[in-house]
């Protein structure tokens, strides 16, 4: 996968006080995706667009789109990626 199909998968982050905690409590990070993407997509988008391997995703539909919640191997990863996408 490059990275303009990435682009097209992973819309953009999205920022709460909740997802923001979650960063640090829950390893995760939550993107806004594409409707029509799967957790495998999304998997592979994440490893396109930021280098790091996730270790599970969950999904939601909602009235912003489709929530992707990506867990990481630790919180540093976690943290890390979130540092370099301006989330912290």
């Amino acid at each position: 996968m490059n990275a303009e199909q990435a682009r097209k998968i992973i819309i953009k982050p999205y920022i709460t006080e909740k997802t923001f905690a979650m960063v640090e409590n829950e390893r995760k990070i939550c993107f806004i995706a594409d409707l029509e993407a799967n957790k495998g997509e999304i998997i592979e988008a994440v490893k396109a667009l930021y280098n790091e391997k996730p270790t599970a995703v969950n999904t939601a539909r909602t009235i912003y789109g489709k929530k992707a919640f990506v867990q990481f191997e630790s919180a540093e990863k976690a943290r890390d990626l979130a540092t370099r996408i301006g989330m912290l």
